[in-house]
């Protein structure tokens, strides 16, 4: 069992999923940010590798990414990055687009990552019937392999993109309806439904949270709360770094409250496909 799965395995709750771009706003800060998570409660870790066409990105992440590319970031510093998350024992996940992998080299990127001591990738770019490369590095590493669904997907792509998954599913929904980011619509519960139709693996969503209570109403129904533009934004409105950390670790232990007040749901039992 890898360490991201035993690490849904073992919870009785869902997991809070906590999401940085290594580089921003410097390799160093980065790091002492996602490890300030991790000790207020972040229980996973998303380090993002800053691409220079993020068109996945929302505004607030592309402008950290932006940043962090400027500054050079590149393979190697989100390498170190992992390496300080992996000292804290928290599981970590490496987000990119498939390009900069493609470039290093799949088997290459693979051994390098498990030698810094990470967990996986997730994917949102590289479809699933052309990942058998990736997949079979990642496999020969040890490595879990995340892939992205969103409501717009059907039941057999749903399927077909989740028999490829390990460690997890990223859900991919938005927040209430059009114009509003308030409150938590409908369409990220319905989502998870319908992966769990298709899957055992647990289920992450993604879609925006950045409140105690929003956490809290998504982990009623999914199996991890997954943030990052809430975090970047803490860092980009921060007087200076030492400010910036403490503002994330903060936003972390707010969200971590509300992860935890959702507690587990009655009669659903904890670990994967609960």
């Amino acid at each position: 069992m890898s360490a991201v799965s035993d690490a849904f395995a073992t919870a009785d709750r869902a997991l809070l999923v906590g999401y940085l771009p290594a580089g921003f706003p410097s390799v160093d800060a980065a790091s002492d940010a996602l490890v300030a998570m991790v000790s207020a409660g972040v229980d996973v870790v998303e380090v993002g590798l800053p691409y220079s066409d993020p068109v996945l990105d929302g505004p607030t992440i592309a402008t950290a990414v932006e940043h962090a590319l400027r500054a050079g970031t590149g393979v190697d510093e989100v390498l170190a990055t992992v390496g300080a998350v992996a000292a804290t024992g928290a599981p970590s996940l490496v987000m990119t687009y498939w390009n900069p992998v493609e470039r290093r080299g799949p088997a290459r990127f693979a051994a390098e990552l498990a030698a810094a001591g990470g967990n996986g990738v997730i994917l949102p770019d590289l479809p699933v019937e052309e990942s058998d490369d990736w997949l079979a590095a990642a496999g020969r590493e040890g490595l879990d392999t995340v892939f992205v669904v969103a409501p717009s997907s059907t039941d057999e792509r749903l399927r077909r993109v989740t028999d490829r998954c390990t460690g997890f599913v990223y859900a991919s929904a938005v927040m209430g309806v059009t114009g509003a980011r308030d409150q938590v619509g409908r369409a990220a519960a319905d989502l998870v439904a319908r992966v769990r139709g298709v899957s055992s693996l647990p289920v992450g969503v993604g879609l925006g949270v950045s409140t105690p209570a929003q956490a809290e109403q998504v982990a009623e129904f999914a199996d991890a709360v997954i943030v990052g533009s809430a975090f970047v934004r803490r860092l980009l409105d921060a007087a200076d770094i030492d400010a910036g950390v403490t503002a994330v670790a903060e936003l972390a232990g707010d969200l971590a409250t509300g992860v935890r007040a959702a507690g587990r749901r009655a009669g659903v039992p904890a670990g994967p496909g609960r």
